[in-house]
């Protein structure tokens, strides 16, 4: 059946209905009314990634050429441009006293002032029922960017506004109450940030004016989608008629600049106005839904003799009750036995009280909806994104629903994400990518100081600690540039059997941006500051497996018995830089998932979690990728830190050029309350479980093999990794507000010449506790330069399990001493409550007697990496900075005599090692080695 609503439906049915929209608002810099444009002229900081440093001030009174372009795409209309004296102008820059003249030969005067971009306001709903408590929604998008903004809000008389009943969010920070706006948290910055709040708000009540919200030094450098989001509770019209919102702001740079009004307008009725379909919900996607029935909500009518509800199954010719009973004073209900594949329309009739009539419209279609009923093509020769895109806004628009992709190659360029819309791909689906994807975001600051590659001795990174864009990799900076896109969307899935693949056009390089235009799309899925998203195959209930004979993941059945069928499976390939990217997203599930089974090339990292909260992480086979496969962090790239925490993950099987399972590098915010249960580690050359903080960020609560999850039906392997384990902290520091210095100084015998930060404190890791894991063949060992496994030969790198805390030089040995003294006065960042259990490793040996001597250097600014620390002194464990160290019931063992020691224990304070078994005869050296610790009790 079609279900293209702009075609299908009256235009009176829709309006009933353009508040559920949740995407972005497009903003023209034009205010264009029936007799007039008016344009504004200002300046402001607009940077391209081609844009030169320090050249991105510009005008913001666009050309000519491109006002025309943008009033054909906003649908104004196509106009020709003429010049006071009546010659066309094709270019240039427009003038007062300029006209446009449309098709029919009207002519529209060109007014040009000075004055900020112009802002829009925009309202969740167009109608609300009078004298009805309920909650109203408002969106605030500024013209153009701008720190220190000012932004006034006036709320028409009517409408109760108090610093207690209304919450607000600010750039995407997070909702809070108005009153508590000034103490909301900035995130973690060093010292040298201009902010110490996110901002100050005032409400100034003015009578039949109404309610003035003024919200001062708001930084809108940041672009995240609103800029503003009020909600107001308790919402009770007076009486019927229009109430009208009205907005701007004012920007402090590069000028001070005012920008005109924007309007939104409320209507006041008497009617039920909403009656609200509730959207299909659930944690995990079902193979077959249940699509039969439609539930609803609304507030109660008072006093109602009777509530029918009613649907239509002809797009609102005819009405008839639906098979549901209602109560006068109920305020839900659900419409069941509905006929498959078919739209449905539904409202409530209200009979006698102080509500009668007819509320608003609502629909629902009872099935998946085939996308080539919408003009997809699916053939693998046609461009389907604008055809995919306009599909996923229709079902957005009814209110949600899901999309089903057929039997067929689907080619797009940039998918757009919206809430409430899943994406169902058959087994004989592919949805596959093609080049020009859409453009990394313009912003407000140039990220050209730093884009990959961190070196210890560059300052530029650090060189203006305002710049968020600096503060990561390029590939975490930008977010539109990717296959599927979404932002502040809620409750979107991408669920099934079928084939997701870059298909070669998704980049993997840091030097993305130095490509052509068309090639600069470096994810698949990029989500920014979403919550509710799932993506993955259908979960069976049943825990994943590998079979290291067959080389191929299993399912675990009740019997014990291996089941190879993992057709279950959602395939994704060549996925690029990420083949998800989520920053500031909560409530992600990712499940059931084989990378790599059509094509290994393409793939760098596979899951990466900045600043996002509740992930769950269940069934994911990596046949290979050259990057991390399961990765939290936190970094700076929403103009702002943020926390994460509760992560719950079972099950990874991969092989990665760098860690199955990282917390980092990029930690710019706290990161807590970890369980990791059941990995394969097939290969990994740098780390199988790597636990590192570089930025500041509190790693706490992290738990492997714990039972957290669910029962541990099987040990823990580790296989070809360079290091088994790696949990490190540095000071890296790349946070706002964070200054470097240059130093040299002398360590072990060596003179270093590096960056130190000066102004941030050093983070902490606290409570990584791990047990029941099983490790051999430990080298760098992974295939991902080809060939399935090469055996080990003495050309790759290996590393020992390390556990490295922080240490600054003593200022005796620093050249003109150390000049700076961190916040808090800390200058070793120990870590702390590290526990092993019942770990078994058995590593390759042969090192000579001289490395038991060895020191390896402390990790900084660009060195942070489980090769930056060298020869470890022992074959075992080597722990430095660490207080509280345990190792219990672990068995050490080596494929050759080696002459360092099991264990060193380096500036360890509070150590209890019982249980060790060291083969005999692997080391002339004693078991445990310990210098400059104390408090340790070997049993």
């Amino acid at each position: 059946m079609k279900f293209f609503l702009s075609k299908i439906l009256p235009a009176s049915l829709l309006l009933g209905i353009l508040g559920t929209n949740l995407y972005a608002v497009e903003l023209y810099p034009w205010q264009l009314t029936r007799d007039s444009l008016l344009l504004f002229e200002g300046t402001t900081f607009r940077y391209t990634v081609d844009t030169p440093e320090n050249e991105g001030l510009v005008s913001t009174l666009l050309p000519v050429a491109e006002l025309k372009e943008q009033l054909v795409r906003s649908g104004s209309g196509a106009y020709r441009w003429f010049a006071s004296d009546g010659q066309e102008k094709t270019e240039g820059t427009p003038v007062n006293g300029d006209y446009l003249q449309s098709s029919t030969k009207k002519r529209l005067p060109v007014g040009i002032r000075k004055g900020a971009l112009p802002p829009v306001i925009k309202l969740n709903r167009t109608t609300f029922t009078v004298k009805t408590a309920g909650k109203l929604m408002l969106d605030f998008y500024a013209g153009q960017r701008s720190p220190m903004t000012t932004v006034r809000i006036r709320i028409p008389e009517g409408i109760d506004v108090t610093l207690d009943n209304t919450t607000v969010n600010v750039i995407g920070r997070g909702e809070v109450i108005l009153r508590d706006l000034p103490k909301q948290s900035i995130g973690r910055t060093g010292t040298n940030y201009s902010y110490s709040k996110v901002g100050d708000v005032e409400i100034h009540k003015e009578g039949k004016h109404g309610s003035l919200l003024v919200f001062k030094n708001l930084d809108f450098r940041p672009s995240n989608g609103p800029d503003i989001q009020l909600h107001i509770n308790g919402v009770a019209l007076p009486e019927k008629g229009n109430y009208t919102f009205e907005a701007d702001y004012v920007t402090s740079e590069p000028e001070v600049l005012y920008s005109p009004v924007a309007t939104a307008t409320l209507e006041g009725v008497a009617t039920v106005a909403d009656f609200t379909r509730n959207a299909l919900r659930a944690f995990t996607c079902k193979k077959d839904w249940n699509l039969s029935s439609a539930s609803f909500y609304w507030t109660a009518p008072r006093n109602a003799e009777s509530v029918t509800l009613l649907q239509s199954g002809d797009k609102g010719k005819t009405w008839n009750p639906a098979k549901a009973e209602i109560l006068p004073d109920d305020d839900f209900a659900t419409a069941s036995r509905l006929s498959p594949n078919q739209l449905y329309a539904f409202k409530l009739l209200v009979k006698g009280g102080d509500n009668p009539g007819e509320s608003n419209v609502v629909w629902y279609y009872s099935g998946l909806q085939d996308v080539k009923n919408a003009g997809v093509k699916g053939d693998g020769i046609a461009d389907d994104t604008e055809a995919i895109n306009k599909a996923i806004e229709e079902v957005n628009r009814i209110g949600g629903g899901i999309l089903r992709f057929t039997a067929g190659n689907y080619n797009v360029r940039t998918i757009h994400l919206l809430s409430n819309v899943w994406l169902h791909l058959d087994a004989d689906a592919v949805i596959q990518g093609l080049p020009n994807g859409d453009a990394p975001e313009t912003t407000w600051f140039s990220d050209r100081a730093y884009r990959s590659g961190l070196s210890p001795t560059d300052p530029r990174p650090y060189s203006d600690p305002e710049n968020y864009l600096t503060k990561q990799d390029v590939g975490h900076t930008f977010f539109r540039n990717a296959m599927f896109f979404g932002e502040r969307i809620d409750n979107v899935k991408i669920v099934g059997t079928g084939r997701i693949t870059g298909n070669g056009h998704l980049v993997t390089s840091d030097k993305v941006m130095n490509n052509a235009p068309d090639k600069r799309c470096d994810k698949m899925f990029s989500l920014k500051l979403c919550t509710n998203i799932e993506i993955g195959g259908w979960h069976t209930g049943k825990d994943m497996w590998y079979d290291p004979q067959k080389d191929e993941p299993y399912y675990m059945e009740a019997d014990n018995q291996r089941n190879y069928d993992v057709s279950n499976m959602l395939r994704i390939d060549q996925g690029g830089h990420f083949v998800l990217l989520a920053t500031g997203t909560d409530g992600i599930h990712v499940h059931d998932t084989y990378f790599g089974g059509h094509d290994t090339r393409n793939a760098r990292d596979i899951y990466d979690f900045m600043a996002c909260s509740d992930v769950t992480v269940t069934n994911i086979y990596s046949r290979v990728s050259s990057d991390d496969i399961v990765k939290p962090g936190s970094d700076c790239s929403l103009g702002f830190t943020r926390p994460a925490r509760n992560y719950m993950v079972r099950n990874i099987v991969g092989d990665t050029n760098c860690n199955l399972f990282q917390i980092g590098s990029e930690t710019a915010d706290d990161i807590q309350d970890l369980y990791v249960d059941n990995i394969y580690v097939l290969g990994a050359n740098k780390a199988g479980f790597s636990i590192s903080t570089n930025d500041g960020g509190h790693i706490k609560n992290v738990y492997l093999n714990s039972g957290k999850t669910g029962a541990i039906h099987s040990r823990s392997v580790m296989r070809r990794t360079r290091a088994p384990f790696f949990i490190s902290i540095s000071n890296r520091g790349r946070v706002l507000g964070a200054d470097v210095a240059s130093f040299t100084f002398t360590e072990n015998g060596s003179v270093r010449k590096e960056l130190l930060v000066t102004n941030s404190d050093i983070g902490q890791v606290e409570n990584i506790v791990i047990y029941g894991v099983d490790i051999d063949e430990v080298y760098g060992g992974s295939s991902f330069r080809g060939g399935r496994w090469k055996a080990y030969d003495g050309s790759q790198n290996k590393a020992t399990p390390i556990i490295a805390g922080f240490k600054l030089p003593d200022t005796a040995d620093v050249e003109g001493e150390l000049t700076f003294r961190l916040p808090n006065g800390l200058h070793t960042g120990y870590i702390k409550n590290a526990q092993f259990h019942d770990v078994n490793l058995l590593v390759k040996g042969g090192h000579p007697s001289e490395d038991a001597e060895a020191c390896p250097p402390e990790i900084g600014v660009g060195r942070y990496n489980v090769g930056d620390l060298k020869t470890q002194p022992s074959f075992g464990f080597w722990a430095r900075h660490v207080k509280g160290f345990v190792l219990d019931n672990c068995r050490i063992n080596t494929e050759q005599k080696d002459g360092r020691y099991a264990v060193v224990l380096d500036d360890v304070i509070g150590a209890e090692i019982k249980g060790l078994q060291v083969e005999e005869g692997i080391t002339e050296k004693e078991k445990v080695k310990t210098i400059r610790s104390k408090d340790v009790n070997i049993k």
